[in-house]
Formats: structure tokens, sequence, C-alpha cells
């Protein structure tokens, strides 16, 4: 596991000597955060992004023209889109190949993250050593241990951690998991997730990159290989030295609110089942005799399945059978979830209470840890066996092997 498993141990000893509090200002910038320390509201946060090509771009969007929120520099290991971020900012935009100068600069409070998964826990933890507030990009991280360093970092350095886990800003996820949550279809005893694809081997042959292209740094952490057009700038998700696929990506959002509705945000499932039996999809079993299944299972979205009836949810749709237990408004005693502005709106305004968001870091590192353990199970091709609590494979030497990854020197923790 090498030094970041060296470096998560370090991170989760100290918090755990710090008591787990509510996230309060650790680092107090001028002229940003301070509002935290009883600054006026006319102050404003930098905001600094690393990686503007793709979702990043469209985040920029959100801020590129904010007078409180201002985009103040952008980060690429391409030219051509760290340019044209630049230009949409305007001429005072600051603009990075590595993402270690945009974190030294004082102008720079908060960082939004949107590189490929593989750069996440690096960009991230530096971060939050650096003072700066995060919004990171689901899905979280490469890997479990990676994800665990992030949220203990978070803590560690008390960060306000928003996971790109948008979902849980919508009306609809809200609506079907504050019903599953209340009681409404009963007990919950089956869901249905339907997101499917893991990640593979990459053996793709050498190509030229193109011009001002930094290859080396966008490989950074994970083992060194080549330039191929398919890996940049969309279908890296296909390979697991950069991604976990589908799994990892649409599993950030569906397995997520799978995990929102049973109440197990800050859990996970205790064995998972690879396909078998000519079945498409993985089983996950949770403590509470709840079952995920997660894959070709017909239905569109995450469907919830308890004795009382069945809640169906996808990004605008809902519908729940029968219609009645979705028709009289939530009663006294029953769920309240957490109602998100909208999801940068929630991350900005916790930016200023320090109050924990509604996509937390480490609800978003127990959501991509189940999303990594359903893949491990198809690697591995057999059941594993996992400790929610402790985050450990349970009497498994060779799945323990695949909680972690080493890091390529020198792009390492």
């Amino acid at each position: 596991m090498g030094r970041l498993t060296t470096r998560r141990k370090f991170l989760s000893t100290m918090v755990r000597a710090a008591g787990a509090g509510l996230v309060a200002p650790a680092v107090v910038r001028s002229g940003s955060i301070a509002a935290a320390a009883g600054a006026s509201a006319n102050e404003r946060v930098g905001v600094g992004f690393i990686g503007v090509g793709g979702m990043g771009s469209g985040h920029l969007g959100a801020y590129a023209q904010d007078k409180k929120y201002p985009a103040v520099a952008v980060c690429d290991v391409d030219a051509t889109n760290r340019e044209a971020a630049a230009q949409r900012v305007g001429p005072q935009c600051g603009k990075h190949n590595d993402y270690r100068e945009l974190l030294d600069r004082k102008d720079v409070d908060a960082v939004v993250i949107a590189t490929p998964d593989h750069w996440h826990g690096l960009c991230a933890i530096h971060a939050c050593e650096a003072g700066k507030d995060v919004y990171c990009e689901k899905p979280l991280s490469l890997t479990i241990g990676q994800a665990r360093a992030m949220a203990d970092a978070a803590r560690r350095y008390s960060r306000v951690f928003q996971t790109g886990s948008q979902q849980r800003s919508s009306g609809e996820f809200l609506k079907a998991c504050e019903l599953v949550e209340s009681g409404r279809i009963g007990k919950v005893h089956t869901v249905l997730v339907s997101v499917w694809g893991s990640s593979g081997p990459c053996y793709l042959p050498a190509e030229d990159p193109p011009a001002g292209m930094d290859w080396e740094r966008w490989i950074g952490p994970a083992p060194w290989r080549p330039f191929n057009v398919a890996l940049h700038p969309f279908n890296w998700r296909a390979y697991r030295d950069y991604s976990g696929g589908m799994m990892t990506d649409w599993g950030a959002h569906h397995l997520d609110i799978a995990q929102w509705g049973l109440g197990m945000s800050q859990s996970g499932p205790r064995e998972i089942l690879p396909p078998e039996g000519g079945n498409n999809y993985v089983t996950y079993k949770y403590s509470s005799g709840a079952i995920v299944k997660c894959g070709d299972v017909g239905v569109n979205g995450v469907q919830f399945i308890g004795p009382l009836g069945k809640i169906t949810v996808n990004r605008g749709y809902f519908n729940a059978d029968p219609p009645g237990v979705a028709e009289e408004p939530l009663g006294k005693g029953e769920a309240r979830l957490y109602r998100s502005p909208g999801h940068h709106e929630d991350w900005r305004q916790c930016m200023w209470t320090r109050r924990r968001p509604v996509a937390d870091v480490e609800i978003g590192a127990r959501s991509v840890t189940v999303c990594h353990l359903g893949n491990i199970a198809i690697w591995l091709g057999r059941k594993i066996q996992w400790d929610p609590a402790k985050e450990e494979m349970v009497g498994d030497p060779v799945a323990s092997q695949w909680i972690d990854r080493p890091m390529r020197a020198p792009y390492c923790l």
C-alpha cells in the first residue's frame, strides 16, 4: 500500500484525536471565507479550478463572472483547455499547468476539482492541506484508500468539502429517500440500481500527444503509458488505471441514492457478490437485511421495494406504486432529510457557515467505496466480505490488496 496507506493512517489518527465535531475553520484567509470569524457579507471567496475540460468547463460557467465567488485561476495540463477557460474568465485570470502553483495563490480560497479520477486524491488532499475548501467531482476517488485519506484530510484541516454527487440536491431524489426512510413502503428489502460497466486494463498503442499537452503530468500518479487519443479528453473511464468505469461513474450517483434511502450514508454493505448464475448484476447485502442489486436490473434509475409498495426515481422522474404511498405530505415523526438549495449553492453557503454540505466528503467516500467494492468482486470473480465500521476486507488478504494502489513517483502523498 506504500506511502498512501501510511498517510491515511496518520490522518485517521489525527482525526480521532481531534474528535468528530462540526466543521470549524482552521485557516481563515483575508478577504474570503473569513465570514466564519465574523467578516462582513461583502467579503468574497476566490475560486480556483483544477481541470477545466468536460465537467470542469461546466463548473467554471457557474463562477466565471460571479462577484462574490469569482473564478480567479485555472489549471489544466492541456493548454487548449487552459487558454479557453482563462478567456472565459477574463485577462485577470491566472493560468497554471501545475495545480500546486494554483494552491499556493493567496487569492484562491476554494477549489473545484474536475480532473480524471486518478488525480482526485492528490489534488483534494493537497488542497485541504493548503487551507482551501473543496468541491470535487464524483466519483470521489480511484480507490477505497484514497477516499478515506481524502475524508480524513478534510476533517484534519477543517475544510468544507462537497462531493459532486448532485442528485442529493435534486427534489425527486430527496422526495424518494424521505418517503422510503419514513416507512411509506415498509421496511425495504430490495433496491434495484440501473448501473453497469466496470473498467479494464489498458493496452492502447502509442501515439504522439497534441501540441500543448503535458502528458507526463496527465498520467501523474498512474502507471506510465504513452499517449493515445482514446484516453484524452474523454474515454479514459474505460481503463482501470484511471477509473472504475460506469460502476464508479454512475454508481457514484445511483448507489449513493440507494445508500441515502437505506439510511446507510455513513456505512456500507457487508457482503458483495459478483454476477453469477446468468444474472448481470452485483449483489450487495446489508446488515439490515436489505439487498441492493446493481447492474442490468430492468428499472429506470433506482427502485426501492418494500412490503407496502415500490418507489422508483431517476433524474426528472418519480413514481410510487401504489400512488397512495406518496400522496400524503410528510407528517410528524417522518423523515426530514437535508434540503439543499442547489449543489453549488449549498457548497457556497456552507463555506460561510462552516456546516457540512449535502454530499459531504464522508458521504462521498462511503458511496464510492460501495462502487469500488462492486468492481473488486467483479475483478476477482467471487464473493467478498466487508466490515464497514473498520473499512476492511474480512479474512481476505487478496481482496485487501485492492483497497489501495501505489502511486507513481514523484506523484505521491
